[in-house]
């Protein structure tokens, strides 16, 4: 596993912010890889506009938008959570599953650089983002068939000096761990048992997505609002029974390319040099 050490913004009056990395779709998205779903005609013009969408609700929430450069070539590249891991103290640049997604990498570790120290994991260790739920100083790392269990012993051997721990958690059926469940409050998560066993978050909340909605189980939590799918309007209702506010958004198009709203974005916080 490599390292590289980068100087983040932490000048003496500089304010933090919350930074939301996002990449431009793709116009070879209808060419991404898919595990779980069948191939279905994919409107390019209408992810796009989605996304842009998208990127204005993260903005809505308090986050500064910044754009990864545009890799049109790669199909999957606005999928940017599964090529960094970005925690307070670092940032981890994965080794993603897929072989032709891994070229995605180079552009985000040259952005995530400014931000955060940098450390890469190497083969024959592979890991997606999406596979990783952080709650607190826990991650949870699920062993799919995009992360295997060298890349997640070589995320422990980072993360165990920065004082995390790192569970590994057994899938079934779908593509990530956070397919299948995530952080919807401060101790509650949301998830489909079916594909994820509760027991294995222990002292957790857990809220059931609604029947017949098997891929509600991914939400996107910023501050105190759950950024969220139009698609599965029964788990929406019980996420506001809760008392969780959303901000629903549609991600119809992006969702066919196995997406979802974590998955688009890196959300982090930094410090503002342009503030001081």
């Amino acid at each position: 596993m490599s390292t590289t050490q980068a100087t983040p913004f932490t000048s003496p009056g500089t304010h933090p912010i919350r930074v939301a990395l996002t990449r431009a779709v793709s116009p070879t998205l209808v060419q991404c890889a898919l595990t779980h779903l069948e191939r279905n005609p994919i409107d390019v013009a209408v992810a796009e506009a989605q996304h842009a969408q998208y990127e204005r609700d993260l903005a809505a929430r308090g986050c500064t938008v910044r754009h990864v450069p545009a890799a049109p070539e790669l199909p999957d590249a606005v999928f940017i959570e599964d090529t960094a891991l970005v925690l307070d103290e670092v940032a981890v640049i994965t080794r993603p599953g897929i072989t032709t997604r891994r070229p995605e990498t180079a552009a985000v570790a040259e952005t995530l650089a400014t931000y955060r120290p940098l450390h890469a994991l190497t083969a024959p260790g592979t890991l997606d983002g999406g596979d990783v739920l952080r709650v607190e100083r826990c991650l949870y790392v699920g062993l799919s068939g995009r992360s295997n269990a060298d890349g997640i012993a070589q995320l422990r051997e980072i993360m165990t000096r920065y004082g995390y721990r790192v569970i590994p958690v057994p899938l079934t059926g779908c593509l990530h761990l956070k397919s299948a469940v995530t952080q919807v409050g401060p101790e509650m998560l949301l998830g489909n048992r079916a594909w994820v066993s509760p027991a294995v978050f222990a002292g957790l909340e857990w809220l059931d997505v609604a029947p017949g909605e098997p891929h509600a189980g991914n939400a996107l939590l910023i501050g105190e609002t759950v950024v969220y799918p139009q698609a599965y309007p029964e788990t929406a209702a019980r996420l506001a029974a809760r008392g969780i506010a959303i901000q629903t958004v549609d991600v119809s198009e992006l969702a066919k390319a196995e997406g979802a709203v974590t998955c688009c974005s890196l959300i982090f916080t930094a410090r503002n040099p342009e503030s001081a």
